[in-house]
């Protein structure tokens, strides 16, 4: 069933997941927990789709889906099927999210958007033909839905810390570290589009958007690639992206923002760090304590000053109304269930959810500006529109 619904109409929606692997397994938990936390529209658990028969059969049985699939186009022309949760490798969103899109179904799509920017640019103009349909769409930079981070987006909304006058991201991570370690699609460009940049940095730049509620105007980065040859099934392959990058981002607000990632930080598994310094007070947050805000109040006397910890976990914190007592943390798993959560209630009450494809392209147009400027020894790039 394609456009706006209520609750009222007597079929529950029928959803669809597309991949099985790390996202397909996030959002399938999502999927099966959301209902029993929070009020969303009546669903139900359609299909699991995978390349692999065998092994997208015992993962739709392991997960919870009533049967599985290995051909995503099976889902277009059925009536039964009205979201579609693409969780596969970038370089195939753009084909299916379009084709969905076209026939009327949902979508929901894995970060980074797709692979160029030419694709991107498809999925925004897909995505608003759709909208004009009632058919709704989402990117999934679920980073957005920890609720210290979403606390974090209020506070500067609120003039809490005043002017902001510098933002500083890390994500750090070190799967790639081990020399040794095999080729993957990830490691060639041709499927990943890019690699530490499009995967993580991807997060970092939405973070630094969101947060703010404010544009990337133009950009100084650099890429490096530490590990040139991995091997892979017939003998040693290039790398072809970028194992680390850095970047320097200007915001059309005046604030200033520092980006580094990296998938070869030895030590680091998966550590997102945050700091929003402002005029007033300033806000720090890491993903390895991800109930907790730093924040500074720069209003009181100096001798006062400093950093306090808020557990975000009270029920008027964002989204903790629908988990445990107050103290009781939750954990990453949980922000693809507020996602999910976010996703269902948009669809019933015809809002636009957020982060749109225009938004997925808005960060593609930042990391995009980033490889250029790589490109020209760090030169300035003014970030296209």
């Amino acid at each position: 069933m394609s456009g706006n619904r209520s609750r009222l109409d007597s079929a529950p929606l029928g959803v669809a997941t597309i991949g099985y692997a790390f996202m397909g397994k996030a959002h399938s938990q999502a999927w099966r927990n959301v209902a029993s936390y929070f009020d969303v529209p009546a669903f139900e658990r359609k299909v699991l789709v995978g390349r692999d028969a065998d092994a997208v059969a015992e993962a739709a049985a392991r997960y919870g889906w009533a049967e599985s699939a290995t051909d995503w186009r099976t889902l277009l022309t059925r009536d039964d099927i009205d979201i579609v949760d693409i969780c596969t490798p970038g370089w195939l969103h753009a084909e299916m999210a379009i084709a969905f899109l076209e026939a009327g179904k949902h979508v929901l799509v894995e970060k980074p958007l797709a692979n160029s920017m030419t694709e991107s640019a498809a999925m925004v103009a897909a995505a608003e033909a759709a909208a004009a349909r009632g058919v709704r769409s989402m990117v999934g930079f679920n980073y957005r839905r920890v609720p210290a981070l979403a606390l974090a987006r209020d506070l500067i909304a609120e003039g809490r810390v005043g002017t902001v006058r510098q933002v500083r991201v890390s994500y750090l991570q070190d799967w790639l570290a081990d020399e040794t370690a095999p080729m993957t699609w990830r490691l060639r460009k041709e499927t990943a589009g890019s690699g530490a940049l499009g995967d993580i940095a991807s997060h970092a730049v939405d973070q630094v958007q969101f947060l703010l509620g404010d544009t990337v105007t133009d950009v100084s980065g650099r890429l490096h690639t530490f590990v040139p040859t991995r091997n892979g099934p017939d003998g040693p392959e290039s790398v072809t992206v970028d194992d680390a990058a850095w970047a320097t981002l200007s915001l059309a607000g005046g604030a200033v923002a520092s980006v580094e990632v990296s998938r070869v930080a030895l030590g680091r598994k998966n550590a997102l760090t945050i700091e929003v310094y402002g005029s007033e007070g300033s806000l720090a947050f890491d993903l390895e304590r991800l109930n907790e805000l730093m924040v500074l109040d720069g209003t009181v006397p100096v001798e006062r000053q400093g950093f306090s910890r808020v557990l975000v976990t009270e029920p008027g914190h964002p989204y903790l109304d629908a988990w445990w007592p107050q103290g009781h943390t939750i954990g990453w798993e949980h922000t693809f269930t507020h996602q999910i959560r976010d996703f269902l209630v948009a669809i019933d009450t015809g809002v636009a959810p957020s982060p749109s494809f225009a938004e997925g392209l808005a960060v593609q147009r930042v990391l995009a500006a980033v490889q250029e400027s790589a490109a020209a020894k760090s030169s300035i790039v003014t970030v296209g529109s």
